[in-house]
This record gives structure tokens, C-alpha cells and sequence, in this order.
């Protein structure tokens, strides 16, 4: 038999990803119908490249613990608020969710840089 895989402890960087991310996902697929509703987009557009950014949000949040979850959520960040252009309601919610984004990185990597600084400091 072969021994179990031992996960690394989740940071709270990829927890406040995953976090803001799953919060997202809901918005997105708002925003999606919002833009095919007012008919900013053709329907395949609209629908297609929401259901696109739904998938590469899941992606980034399945993989929020590596870097390559945390740039695929910095590439949603980017495109929510580059809908601005399409739907300028859409571009305000952008505009937040990247705020908060931005925040959580910030926050989550000093707090993670602490808690690694503090848990060296104590090891035997």
C-alpha cells in the first residue's frame, strides 16, 4: 500500500482567494445575464465568455493554494474590470472585487510572512 499524501496547510492567502473567488462566481454569472439582457453583447458572447471566466474562476480557486491559481485570479480581477468597457455596471462591480483582491493579497501575504516568521522562531 502506498502512503498517503500529506497536504501542506492551507495560508490564508489561498483561503481569502478561494473566499473571494467562490463570492465572485455568483456576481459573474449575474453579470453574464446582465450583459445578455441589455444586449451590450451578442447572446453567444455574452453567455459564452461568462461561462469561460466561471470556468477559469474555479480553476483559480481549485489551485489558489499555487502561484498559478493566484495569477489566474489576478487575470479574473483584470477582466471583470476591463468589462467596464462592454457594461459600465459590470466594470463597477469589477472595480471592487479588485479592490478586495488586492486587499486580501496584501493582507494574506503579511499575515502569512508573520505567522512563517513566528512559527520559525519557536521551532525547537
Amino acid at each position: 500500500m502506498s502512503t498517503p499524501r500529506v497536504r501542506r496547510p492551507r495560508t490564508l492567502t489561498a483561503s481569502l482567494a478561494a473566499i473571494v473567488l467562490a463570492t465572485e462566481f455568483l456576481v459573474v454569472v449575474l453579470a453574464a445575464l446582465v450583459v445578455f439582457g441589455l444586449k451590450s453583447l451578442p447572446a453567444p458572447v455574452a453567455l459564452g465568455g461568462g461561462a469561460a471566466l466561471l470556468v477559469v474562476m474555479a480553476i483559480a480557486a481549485a489551485l489558489s493554494r499555487s502561484r498559478v491559481g493566484i495569477a489566474l485570479g489576478w487575470l479574473v480581477q483584470l477582466v471583470l474590470i476591463a468589462a467596464f468597457v462592454v457594461q459600465p455596471a459590470v466594470g463597477v462591480v469589477g472595480l471592487f472585487f479588485g479592490a478586495l483582491w488586492t486587499y486580501c493579497m496584501i493582507i494574506g501575504g503579511r499575515i502569512d510572512r508573520r505567522t512563517t516568521n513566528q512559527s520559525e522562531r519557536t521551532a525547537p
